[in-house]
C-alpha cells in the first residue's frame, strides 16, 4: 500500500513535466513560425512554382488535342472551364502577395506569363491556362506557413528550443531551488546550529542527497548529545574517587588499609578512564585482521582461573579488529563476574553465515524490560555500581563494537544442564564470504 501511495505524486509530477514539455514545444513552434513565416512562405512558393511549371506546360499541350474534362480525369488536376474564376470573398493581403509571388515564379519558368488570381475561400489560387477552344483555369492549394504539419526544419528547431526551456525549468525548480535549501541548512550547520529537517523535493538524486543530509544532521545532533552526556558522566564518576584520594592523601600517615583503598580508587579511576576512551571511539580506526577467533578469546580470558572461567571454543577463522573486540569480550566477562555468579562460561560457536561469542553466568541476569536501557551509555541498573569503577558504559561499549563489526548483541536465558548458565549475552559476528 505504501509503494502504491508513493506512485501518485510521482505520476502527477511526471504528467506535469510532460505537459510542460508539450506546451514549450507548441510555444516554440508558434514563435518560430511567426518569426520565419515570410521566409517559409517564399520557399513554399518557389517549391510550388517548380512543381506547377511542368504541370502547366504539359496540361496546355494536352488541351490542344483533348477536352478539359478528359485531361482532368487523366491527370487528376483540378481544371475548370469558365471565362474567369468564380466570385469569392476578397483575399487577404498576405494571400495576394503569395499569389503575385507565385505568378512571378511561373513567369520565370514558362514561355508566357499566366494570370494568377487568389481566392480567400479555402486558400486557393486560380492559374489561367492557354487553351485553343475555351478558357481553362487550374486551381491549386496555397500552403499557409502556420499549416500542419509544420516544416521539418521548424519542427526540429522547435523541439530543440522546447528541450532547452524544459531543461532550464527543470534545473531551476527540481535542482537549483532544493539545493539552495540544502545550502542554507549547511550554513546553519557550519554556524553550529541544528537546522530542521530539509524537505525532500526535486529530482530523485537531489532527494537522495537531502535524505543523507538529514541523516547526517541527526547523527551530529546525537553525537553532540552523547558528548555532553559523556562529559557529565566523567565529571560525576571521577568526583567520588578523586575526593576520597584527596582526603586520604591529606592524612599525616597512611596505614596499610588506607594504601589498599587508595590503590582500589586508582584502579577504579583507570577503569573509568579506559571505558570512556574506548566508548569515545579510540579503536574505530583500527585495521581489521584475519585471525583465529578462538585463540583471541583464549588470550583475553587467560587472566582468570579455569575454575571460575570455563572455555568452550570452536576454531573459527574471522576478520576482526582484535583490540576493540578483545576489550568488548573482556567487558562481558567482567560484568558476568561483577553482577552474576561463577562459574562463568565463554563459548564460541560457528554458524553458516556468522559466529556467536556467548558469555554465561549462573546469576539471575536482568529483566527483559531493562535490556534496552542497559545498552544505552551511562545507564546503571544499580546506582551502587558506580562505586566499583563502573560508569554505565560496559554494554554500550560492547554494542558499539558489535555495530562496528556489522554484528549484534543478544540477551540469552537458559537453565543448566541444557544451557551452560542461567543468564548469557551473545555477541554475533558475520563471517567473511568465501571467494
Amino acid at each position: 500500500m505504501k509503494s502504491r501511495a508513493g506512485w501518485g505524486p510521482r505520476l502527477a509530477t511526471g504528467l506535469g513535466w510532460g505537459g510542460l514539455a508539450l506546451a514549450s514545444w507548441g510555444l516554440c513552434l508558434v514563435v518560430l513560425q511567426g518569426l520565419f513565416g515570410q521566409q517559409i512562405e517564399a520557399l513554399q512558393t518557389v517549391q510550388l512554382a517548380r512543381e506547377l511549371a511542368l504541370n502547366v506546360r504539359l496540361t496546355e499541350l494536352t488541351l490542344e488535342r483533348y477536352p478539359p474534362d478528359l485531361v482532368s480525369e487523366l491527370t487528376g488536376l483540378d481544371l475548370a472551364v469558365r471565362p474567369r474564376p468564380p466570385a469569392a470573398p476578397a483575399p487577404s493581403l498576405a494571400m495576394q502577395r503569395q499569389a503575385e509571388a507565385l505568378q512571378q515564379q511561373l513567369c520565370e519558368r514558362l514561355a508566357h506569363c499566366p494570370m494568377v488570381q487568389a481566392s480567400a475561400r479555402g486558400r486557393m489560387a486560380w492559374i489561367e491556362l492557354i487553351s485553343p477552344l475555351e478558357p481553362v483555369w487550374l486551381r491549386v492549394q496555397l500552403r499557409s506557413p502556420m499549416a500542419w504539419p509544420p516544416e521539418p526544419t521548424l519542427l526540429g528547431l522547435s523541439l530543440v528550443g522546447a528541450a532547452v526551456i524544459w531543461a532550464g525549468l527543470f534545473l531551476l525548480l527540481e535542482v537549483e531551488r532544493p539545493l539552495r535549501g540544502l545550502e542554507k541548512a549547511l550554513r546553519l550547520v557550519g554556524d553550529g546550529e541544528d537546522p530542521a529537517a530539509v524537505p525532500a523535493r526535486g529530482a530523485p538524486e537531489v532527494q537522495r542527497l537531502t535524505h543523507r543530509f538529514n541523516a547526517m544532521v541527526r547523527r551530529l545532533a546525537a553525537n553532540r548529545q552523547e558528548r555532553a552526556t559523556m562529559l557529565a558522566g566523567i565529571a560525576h564518576d571521577l568526583r567520588a574517587p578523586i575526593t576520597r584520594l584527596q582526603f586520604r592523601l591529606s592524612l599525616p600517615e597512611l596505614n596499610a588499609d588506607e594504601r589498599e583503598r587508595c590503590a582500589n580508587d586508582l584502579q577504579a579511576l583507570e577503569r573509568i578512564t579506559g571505558q570512556f576512551l574506548l566508548f569515545a571511539g579510540g579503536n574505530d580506526a583500527e585495521e581489521p585482521v584475519d585471525l583465529p577467533l578462538d585463540q583471541l578469546l583464549a588470550e583475553v580470558s587467560s587472566s582468570h582461573s579455569s575454575e571460575l572461567l570455563r572455555l568452550d571454543l570452536e576454531p573459527v577463522p574471522i576478520v576482526v579488529r582484535p583490540v576493540a573486540l578483545g576489550r568488548a569480550v573482556a567487558n562481558l566477562i567482567d560484568n558476568a563476574f561483577t553482577y552474576g555468579e561463577p562459574p562463568v562460561v565463554l563459548r564460541l560457536r560457528q554458524q553458516p553465515q556468522h559466529c556467536t561469542v556467548e558469555v554465561w553466568d549462573q546469576g539471575a541476569g536482568m529483566a527483559s524490560h531493562q535490556w534496552d536501557r542497559a545498552l544505552q551509555p551511562f545507564q546503571r541498573l544499580d546506582e551502587a555500581r558506580g562505586q566499583q569503577g563502573h560508569c554505565g558504559l560496559g554494554l554500550a561499549i560492547v554494542a558499539h563494537v558489535a555495530q562496528l563489526h556489522g554484528g549484534s548483541l543478544l540477551r540469552l536465558h537458559g537453565e543448566p544442564p541444557t544451557a551452560p548458565g542461567r543468564f548469557g549475552i551473545a555477541l554475533t559476528l558475520p563471517l567473511p564470504r568465501n571467494g
